[in-house]
């Protein structure tokens, strides 16, 4: 990227500030107190920090609350012995959360399980003593590989309880996926299940687990866990390498004393595709880690002991890790798991679970949101969504209208929404409204959260209004680096400006009440007639159009402009894509940026390609505009979309 500024092209000033309610009950209300907080995080962090992590359980207190000795290898509390488990779960057995819903699962055929703390605690301390029987210890690599159990959220605490590093891989990539990550973190022990439910039918996971672990020597055990007591999965079980999970915990003692890990002991390893192809293994550890996202997770969802939170994210992410297990989870939280897909047996299943359960908080994704706008207003509006009180939005950046549509047909008009901007190597949010604090606009995340010193600045380092995201000092999520390739880690993150800033790889603005808009990654900003335009806002332009659900525009070579551009459209549910509605498509981009962004092609789609995590895989859209070969593309939810779309291109 040259050090030209992107240009801003969309403005919005709709604002919804919190409702004396929500601001009388929250835990921070007003931006007075917010401003004094933030402040004090950035100018006293060691004061700040150390005054949070007193709220958590220590073994021993730490000797100093952040280490820059080794920049950019930032730690935190060193000296300082926790667990997290135990902070997640033994530190809340002696008083009312005892018998209290820790984690209340739904199966995608109607099943369920609820486990209280003092269930919690129980069965993780079988499955670590179990893990400690196959010769587990501290600093061993274990790779999950488990659908949305409640046994996958145990497998990472119990993990955490003996310090064994956990790693897990979202049950549904390939078997190359698994092999990929077990070599790199060189895994002795791999805990998988025989299946589960996906839109009504089942997915056979150990088949993939025993194809990526063929010839590999390093695999030493896989513990197998079966998903119901039917015949459902096909399960060939390999003699004196498989182990039975039921088997393997069914005589084991319901204690096991948590370990005295230190601050900087690794906690998990989780892997990103990263543009280069080798996924990158980011390395988070037990002490800082735990401390934000705490700290996040009780003031981002304002969280009380009544609530009910619905995180809809898979564990195999960041947002699961963070925003479903452990943050949650320090907090006393009681917490919503649901194993399958948001439209099965209809497209209101993520409604009836918040109807059944009462939840009081949904978390959520905008590629999710804008399909259940495509799906129609019918759906929430048939279920009692009134136990709602708090909404959020993760993973990329969501349209104003989206926004919109969010607030007033799950929202009721009444529930703040929490827009969160964060990423695997930041561990918890980093950009959020605070509920009882933030006057909200549609599409921004408003300001940093405490401890982060966010700045937007050009190639040169200069600080403006438009051009690079950047974080100008530590905070105790960050990562500790890329496993085993350290120079990756600098050369991805701090290679800029001297190493002053941390660098996500977004571009950003921050408007005239300094909130931050998130424009996207700088890869997906595109220079046509020599403006330099964020993708985010152009999609935005098309999701105002009433017939459309989602967008993704691409950049593509253009022998006059530099760039022209390809936009993707998928149109609500009974609409059908027509010359006409594209024109009425052309005239909104020439009505809200200019005739310079008219797109070269419009395309109409079912779907766009995702990742199964529901980001949007810009990059194939751009090899299909261009006529490249695709790759590998086994990680996409729907691999057949991206065929369909080239065929579409090259016919239309």
């Amino acid at each position: 990227m040259d050090s030209q500024e992107i240009n801003v092209v969309l403005h919005e000033n709709r604002t919804f500030p919190p409702s004396k309610e929500f601001q009388d009950q929250a835990h921070i209300a007003g931006m007075d107190a917010y401003r004094e907080l933030h402040k004090k995080s950035i100018e006293d962090p060691d004061t700040f920090w150390a005054e949070a992590a007193d709220e958590l359980h220590w073994f021993k207190k730490w000797d100093q609350v952040m280490d820059d000795s080794e920049k950019p290898f930032y730690k935190w509390f060193t000296g300082g012995k926790t667990n997290l488990c135990y902070n997640c779960v033994d530190r809340h057995l002696d008083g009312p959360n005892r018998n209290k819903a820790a984690i209340i699962w739904e199966g995608e055929p109607g099943d369920s399980r609820v486990l209280t703390y003092y269930d919690l605690h129980r069965e993780i301390c079988k499955f670590a003593n179990g893990l400690k029987s196959l010769g587990i210890k501290k600093g061993d690599r274990v790779a999950i590989y488990l659908p949305m159990i409640p046994e996958l959220a145990m497998a990472l605490l119990a993990c955490a309880r003996i310090g064994a590093v956990h790693s897990v891989v979202f049950a549904g990539f390939s078997a190359d996926s698994i092999k990929d990550r077990i070599l790199d973190m060189d895994a002795k022990w791999v805990i998988t299940g025989d299946g589960a439910w996906r839109r009504g039918k089942p997915l056979h996971l150990k088949p993939i687990v025993d194809e990526a672990i063929e010839g590999l020597n390093c695999v030493e055990k896989v513990v197998v866990v079966q998903r119901d007591d039917g015949d459902t999965f096909d399960c060939d079980m390999k003699e004196g390498r498989d182990v039975d999970y039921h088997e393997l915990v069914k005589d084991q003692s319901k204690e096991c004393p948590a370990e005295e890990l230190d601050s900087e002991d690794m906690l998990f390893l989780l892997y990103t595709s990263g543009t280069t192809g080798k996924p990158k293994g980011i390395m988070h550890t037990q002490g800082g880690y735990m401390v934000y996202t705490y700290l996040t997770a009780k003031y981002i969802f304002d969280l009380k002991p009544e609530d009910v939170y619905f995180c809809t994210a898979d564990i195999g992410w960041i947002t699961g890790h963070s925003y479903l297990v452990y943050g949650p989870l320090a907090n006393a939280a009681t917490c919503v798991m649901y194993e399958g897909a948001p439209n099965y047996p209809d497209n209101g299943r993520f409604w009836a679970i918040v109807e059944k359960y009462g939840a009081t908080i949904f978390y959520t994704a905008p590629t999710a949101i804008r399909a259940f706008m495509k799906w129609g207003d019918q759906w929430p509006e048939s279920y009692d969504l009134s136990s709602l009180r708090l909404l959020g939005t993760v993973g990329e950046p969501i349209n104003p209208e989206a926004w919109m549509w969010y607030h007033e047909k799950i929202g009721s008009e009444k529930c703040p929404i929490v827009d969160t901007w964060w990423q695997t190597e930041t561990g918890g949010v980093m950009l959020t409204p605070l509920p009882g604090v933030t006057s909200t606009k549609p599409g921004s995340a408003t300001l940093p959260f405490f401890g982060v010193d966010a700045a937007v600045v050009n190639e040169a380092g200069e600080e403006k209004q438009a051009g690079l995201l950047t974080i100008r000092k530590p905070w105790p999520a960050i990562t500790r680096g890329v496993y085993g390739d350290p120079e990756r880690f600098k050369d991805t993150y701090w290679c800029n400006w001297d190493g002053k800033y941390y660098f996500p790889g977004d571009g950003a603005k921050i408007d005239e009440d300094g909130y931050f808009w998130v424009l996207g990654r700088v890869d997906d900003v595109v220079n046509v007639s020599g403006h330099r335009i964020g993708t985010a806002e152009l999609e935005s332009v098309y999701v105002e159009h009433p017939t459309v659900a989602e967008s993704a525009v691409v950049g593509i070579k253009h022998e006059i402009k530099g760039q022209g551009l390809a936009s993707f459209v998928t149109l609500r549910e009974g609409i059908e894509g027509s010359d006409e509605l594209k024109k009425e498509l052309d005239e909104l981009v020439a009505k809200k940026i200019g005739k310079f962004a008219k797109p070269e092609k419009i395309i109409f789609t079912i779907d766009l390609p995702k990742t199964r995590s529901g980001k949007i895989m810009r990059r194939l859209l751009r090899d299909i505009a261009e006529g490249r070969a695709l790759g590998n593309v086994t990680t996409l939810a729907d691999p057949s979309i991206v065929e369909s779309l080239k065929g579409q291109y090259s016919e239309d």
